[in-house]
């Protein structure tokens, strides 16, 4: 679910304004998005989506149907192909409901209940690579944790104690690490790898900086075969682009790939 259209739905139920939130209840054989997905519906914009396509127009022109007539919920019951001649084929059910306050509560206990299944992601280092990061993490379904021990750290990084989020993750968390400074990114990333139930522990740097980090490794007492955990470089090799919006495009890429159920 998008964060943001819950917020949403909680302001227009505030206000009072017209508006329709359009659910998929029900989703069978090929569809364009799961059970669970919504969209949000006003006279004047369309916030979230259900696939697009002849489905989510016509799911649009419904909902506003709604707000001109006052209706307060109806079911709209789709076969893709027979009755809007999409290639997926599949079936959905939708529920739209007028927005109010009941369904505020509703949109934002789903989102909690979604949420508590997400896996968790330390990022450390707030430089341009990890704030073009953070930017493309924050949309996906990931719970997001950003650090940098600067003070004039990006808007959203906090300092907080670096070595002790590692210890405290969850089990099945993903490190990145990627600080100002080398040492801090070996201590760092030496920490993530000595847990061992991490999903992922990803370091930026060359295949230099990975060498050095496996002789950090033995130095500090570690077992220098935890490298073998290690992703470094991040974000694959097959493309060779070091422009910071593009890293971060592979990694989340990456990261999707290893935590996806």
């Amino acid at each position: 679910m998008d964060t943001a259209l819950a917020q949403l739905v909680r302001a227009l139920a505030a206000t009072g304004a017209a508006a329709i939130l359009v659910s998929v209840r029900e989703a069978q054989g090929s569809t364009p998005r799961d059970a669970g997905t919504m969209m949000l519906v006003t006279t004047e914009a369309i916030h979230g989506t259900i696939g697009g396509g002849r489905l989510e127009w016509t799911a649009i022109a419904r909902a506003r149907e709604m707000i001109a007539a006052g209706e307060l919920h109806a079911l709209m019951s789709l076969p893709l192909g027979p009755a809007l001649d999409q290639c997926c084929g599949g079936h959905v059910l939708l529920s739209l409901d007028r927005v109010d306050a009941a369904l505020a509560d509703k949109v934002e206990a789903a989102e909690r209940e979604e949420a508590a299944g997400w896996p968790t992601v330390l990022l450390f280092g707030a430089g341009h690579v990890g704030a073009a990061l953070a930017q493309a993490l924050r949309p996906l379904p990931l719970v997001l944790h950003w650090f940098d021990e600067r003070a004039e750290a990006a808007e959203g990084a906090v300092a907080g104690d670096l070595e002790g989020a590692i210890a405290a993750a969850p089990p099945g968390s993903a490190v990145l690490v990627m600080t100002h400074d080398h040492p801090l990114d070996f201590r760092l990333t030496a920490l993530a790898l000595a847990r061992g139930d991490l999903a992922y522990v990803g370091m930026i740097g060359s295949a230099t900086k990975r060498a050095r980090l496996i002789r950090h490794l033995g130095h500090e007492g570690y077992n220098p075969a935890l490298a073998d955990r290690l992703t470094c470089p991040i974000g694959g090799r097959n493309v060779r682009d070091k422009r910071p919006a593009v890293i971060a495009a592979l990694v989340a890429a990456e990261l999707l790939a290893v935590l996806s159920p």
